[in-house]
């Protein structure tokens, strides 16, 4: 094969040529090693890298073929894990210089699940700090650029992975999700992202287990590919209080849809988010194209009450949960977007929470009763196309002050509020000519229904210019080069940031 193309290999057609040993593993590493290494300079994608262990997985991985082994689902594909999951052996410092030199014995069970399915685990992609905000930088690594452009945002909190996916870097990723997290990055890079119901893909390490505010989830090139990572991860687990039972293949094997059929209803802002007016005409062109190819698109209204201050409160809970034990040591080691969480939370009380619990279930039940009408319900997935990387967060949008930091993702986390599966698909291009996503929202439990339709859908947008999935120049790009690396202090220790070669490290502060 072509060794040029094999970094431009979907998951699915790699793992397909791997087990018909037209494709050696340690091929497919190599090229995305050397894709690494061309264009991540460009757009600080990563952090730890692990490449002398991923060759010696790859080369077992190929021996395993070659003997005629069973082979899981994910045999010998490289995969990039975000830098908030515990990897085994492999630095993982939350983007906190507080875990500079933390360095896990042990995976998370959705690491463990997704090497037990055969992937090769290469690198450790770039998040904010704890995964507080959309837009992916942080004092350890730097900032991870755009790309489309690498001076914009890459949106966050999986940054890192939708930028090492939208630039052929590696071909399945990780990502989580609380407010946003695995789609907005995806809609700002051209990629898709999920946010599966809680529960279904297992979270051993949350310290509120019951919430089902925050999953971990799968990114990808398109849907089949995030699909076959999401069929290695699903399953119960004893560590996770909210699980599900699912049979793998009930995720992997997508049904036919008719999309004459399909009834979607469609909102701006679900009546309450702040949505930019240049997004809002791009969201009304998008689904004047995409009314061509179903039976129903039609605006729809909700009524969500207090949404803004209930997730305030708890979200809120979760940062007072994580990090009570550091922000009594020193506030000051925690970075501007995680203590204000934790402020935030300081300032409310158990009446507070009881009254937000209360009312994100009086939210959840009126939400549901829309799928009596409607087989999905379509949104824009970001309100802002991508700006600077440099502005920490979005202060205001046309003219008006936002509340606090993450306000702007009000689209996002009103969805995560309901618990309805999510995932967001790319869209074309918007005013200014960036990725585009949709906000693909399903019923409650839907998760398999939201697949099927989405990959209906991608399929009939890309035959439509005006829907088909955006790619990045990435030769304009490998020539290029942003200083994204400006905002780091102290290194990690050098001996556990893996590089290329002896004094050539491919990733990390300089």
């Amino acid at each position: 094969m072509n060794s040029v193309a094999l970094n431009t290999l979907s998951a699915v057609d790699a793992r397909r040529l791997i087990a018909s040993r037209q494709l050696s593993p340690v091929e497919l590493l190599e090229a995305c090693i050397a894709q690494m290494q061309a264009i991540n300079p460009s757009v600080n994608a990563f952090a730890a890298t692990r490449f002398a262990q991923a060759r010696s997985e790859a080369r077992a991985a190929e021996q395993a073929v070659m003997r005629g082994e069973e082979l899981g689902l994910l045999h010998g594909l490289p995969l990039g894990v975000k830098d908030l999951e515990e990897t085994a052996g492999l630095l993982t410092t939350y983007g906190s210089p507080i875990f500079r030199n933390n360095v896990p014995s042990h995976d998370n069970a959705m690491v463990a699940r997704l090497r037990a399915a055969g992937a090769i685990v290469t690198a450790k992609t770039n998040t904010p700090e704890m995964g507080a905000g959309a837009n992916t930088r942080n004092a350890v690594w730097g900032a991870t650029g755009n790309p489309f452009d690498p001076t914009l945002n890459a949106g966050g909190s999986s940054g890192g992975s939708a930028v090492a996916l939208a630039t052929d870097m590696l071909p399945l990723c990780t990502g989580s999700d609380t407010g946003g997290s695995l789609r907005i990055p995806a809609a700002l890079c051209g990629v898709v992202g999920f946010r599966p119901s809680a529960g279904l893909v297992p979270g051993d390490t949350r310290l509120l287990g019951w919430s089902p505010l925050t999953v971990s989830g799968p990114m990808g090139r398109n849907v089949a590919d995030m699909r076959l990572q999401m069929a290695a991860m699903v399953g119960l687990h004893g560590g996770e209080p909210l699980g599900v039972e699912c049979d793998f293949r009930t995720i992997l094997r997508a049904r036919d849809v008719d999309l004459n059929t399909l009834r979607i209803g469609y909102t701006e802002d679900f009546g309450v988010c702040e949505v930019s007016n240049a997004t809002r005409q791009t969201f009304r062109a998008k689904m004047s194209a995409l009314s061509r190819y179903v039976g129903v698109c039609e605006p729809v209204s909700f009524e969500l009450g207090e949404v803004d201050r209930c997730f305030d409160v708890i979200r809120a809970q979760n940062f007072i949960a994580s990090f009570k034990e550091i922000y009594e040591r020193d506030p000051n080691l925690l970075g501007p977007n995680t203590r204000t969480n934790y402020e935030m939370g300081l300032a409310m009380s158990l009446g507070d929470a009881v009254w937000a619990h209360a009312e994100q279930t009086r939210i959840f039940r009126r939400f549901q009763a829309v799928f009596d009408d409607y087989d999905l319900i379509v949104s824009p997935t970001c309100p802002v196309s991508p700006f600077p990387w440099q502005q920490l967060y979005l202060a205001e949008m046309d003219g008006r002050a936002l509340e606090n930091y993450y306000r702007w993702l009000g689209l996002t986390y009103v969805v995560s509020l309901l618990t309805n599966p999510a995932l967001s698909l790319p869209s074309g291009t918007d005013h200014a000519g960036m990725p585009f996503g949709l906000q693909l929202v399903g019923p409650f439990r839907g998760d398999r229904r939201v697949l099927d339709i989405a990959q209906a859908l991608e399929r009939t947008f890309s035959r439509d210019d005006a829907l088909r999935r955006p790619t990045p120049d990435l030769s304009k790009l490998a020539a290029s080069r942003v200083a994204l690396k400006s905002i780091v202090t102290d290194p990690p220790d050098e001996a556990l940031v893996e590089g290329t070669a002896a004094g050539d490290r491919l990733v990390g502060p300089t």
